[in-house]
């Protein structure tokens, strides 16, 4: 059987300890198995600070970016191989199998042109000089440097590539040295990814590590300039986060974690316009897109009151049309969740959201006897202000549609019980109610997508994350931040002021091609 390896320390190794089986989604059969005990972690993480770290932090931002445009390359070379192996190990459709590759490789060449921008610098002038003595004489600077620790990346099961890429891309152009730690479920996707990108030899050494199977005390051997970014549950990400070394050395900790995001109906938008069409569009693609296993997935959906039946049979229509089943046939559309212990979790959930709400279609009768298969689920709420709608997330092709009143103060408060999501969609041609909803919900939201009349067709779908905008949420959704351009480097360096001569700190620091972050 297939093993998946941890690459540490410069060397391929297996753990000593009893595997995990890692299972075919759709037909059950075992597939690899999955161990790193007795693995050195602490040995890892030196590797990184010692080795990693001073090859990268040797190169300017515009060799870092081109080392990006080398990996994006190398992972697209492999994209069928990889493709097959995702529709074989993750339960993925081609398309979804795509849609996480095309992801991965996408956002490396995103960050090198970001990268190539910066040129031949080794620090980034953070905004302009100013004045702070009685004269010019005495001057400040923010510059951003890198900070010389270890980037650990834990990453989830959903997008075994794009997880890893978008957090490797971010840390590599800072010049920080990253350790990957895959979901299990979806690890035999991620080891082969990092096969590619770490024998390609692009990287330096030291640069890129990747550890298969438990983290076990990684996060033990954190210190001041090492930072831990994971997604996930927010129960994990919690639990995480008060992890007694990452207090005592205030390691910088980055979490992006649940999100009841919220697609939202105007009142104005009828049955005869764009703005409909791209509702009910994105909602199916949402629901059904890697089985509804994507962080940025629809989970309510919010309908005026006197429109949710023609919306509701409209939705029904569309999820009718993909078609589930065998992830390797063609004509499937919808693939299967990733593990048994995902599709206990989602049965459950929908179990809970089915005491409160009318399954309209789909449900937990559509299991299949064999694999992790569920049919799209949507339901409707009998009482939209019921708590479990606003507080459990079912991360599976679920969706509920909750009645609201139309007006833009009610969409404000509903949406906003979710506590912190990832992504709100907005679908309106009312300039003024638009606006009220986006300021009312941008608080509690890390990205608000709009939708009109006016970018139908012309629009990427709101689940698709894109690396020039920023990805995280606050509140439930982590209170983390990744991607959005540059902004994606700011937790691997360090802001801080110079202050001096202004002829020497200008000179030296300042710059006309200064870089807010």
């Amino acid at each position: 059987m297939k093993r998946i390896e941890s690459y540490l320390c410069g060397r391929w190794a297996f753990g000593a300890g009893k595997p995990e089986v890692v299972v075919n989604p759709f037909t059950e059969e075992a597939l690899a198995e999955v161990n790193a005990d007795g693995l050195d972690r602490a040995a890892a993480v030196k590797y990184a600070r010692e080795v990693g770290g001073p090859a990268l932090r040797a190169l300017t931002f515009g060799q870092r970016a081109e080392l990006l445009k080398a990996l994006s390359a190398a992972l697209h070379e492999q994209r069928e191989a990889l493709i097959d192996l995702s529709i074989a190990a993750a339960g993925s459709t081609r398309g979804d199998a795509k849609f996480d590759l095309d992801g991965a490789s996408g956002t490396l060449a995103a960050y090198a042109s970001f990268g190539k921008k910066l040129g031949d610098r080794r620090f980034l002038s953070d905004g302009d000089g100013i004045q702070l003595g009685r004269t010019p004489r005495f001057w400040g600077q923010h510059i951003l440097v890198t900070r010389p620790g270890v980037a650990v990346h834990i990453n989830a099961f959903n997008f075994p590539a794009w997880g890893m890429a978008e957090k490797l891309a971010c840390s590599i152009l800072a010049g920080v040295p990253a350790i990957e730690k895959p979901g299990t479920p979806t690890a035999l996707v991620a080891e082969a990814a990092a096969r590619v990108l770490i024998d390609s030899g692009i990287l330096p050494e030291g640069a890129l590590q990747f550890l298969g199977g438990s983290a076990g005390d990684l996060l033990d051997h954190l210190g001041p300039m090492d930072l831990l970014a994971f997604t996930g549950s927010a129960a994990t990400g919690a639990k995480l986060k008060a992890h007694p070394k990452l207090i005592a050395h205030n390691v910088r900790v980055n979490i992006e974690a649940d999100s009841l995001n919220s697609a939202v109906l105007a009142p104005d938008v009828d049955a005869s316009s764009d703005a409909y069409d791209e509702f009910l569009s994105n909602v199916v693609t949402d629901m059904t897109q890697k089985a509804g296993q994507k962080c940025t997935a629809v989970r309510r959906i919010f309908v005026p009151k006197d429109r949710v039946e023609d919306v509701v049979g409209h939705l029904i229509e569309g999820l009718k049309r993909q078609r589930s089943g065998d992830p390797a046939a063609a004509e499937t559309r919808v693939g299967t969740l990733t593990s048994a212990g995902q599709l206990r979790d989602v049965r459950a959930g929908l179990e809970r959201l089915a005491e409160c709400a009318n399954v309209r279609c789909g449900g937990v009768d559509t299991v299949r006897a064999r694999g992790f298969g569920l049919e799209p689920t949507l339901l409707v709420a009998i009482n939209p202000e019921a708590d479990v709608f606003h507080e459990l997330e079912v991360f599976g092709p679920v969706s509920t549609v909750l009645p609201y009143d139309g007006s833009a103060k009610e969409a404000v408060r509903l949406v906003n019980r979710g506590g912190g999501s990832l992504v709100a969609s907005v679908y309106s041609n009312d300039a003024s109610w638009t606006e009220e909803v986006a300021l009312g919900i941008a608080p509690w939201h890390g990205r608000i997508w709009i939708g009109s009349d006016r970018v139908k067709g012309q629009a990427t779908a709101p689940g698709l994350v894109l690396p020039a905008t920023i990805h995280g949420g606050p509140g439930r959704a982590g209170g983390g931040e990744e991607l959005g351009g540059l902004r994606g480097l700011a937790p691997y360096l360090q802001r801080t002021a110079i202050q001096g001569f202004q002829g020497f700190v200008a000179k030296a620091f300042g710059s006309s091609e200064a870089t807010d972050l």
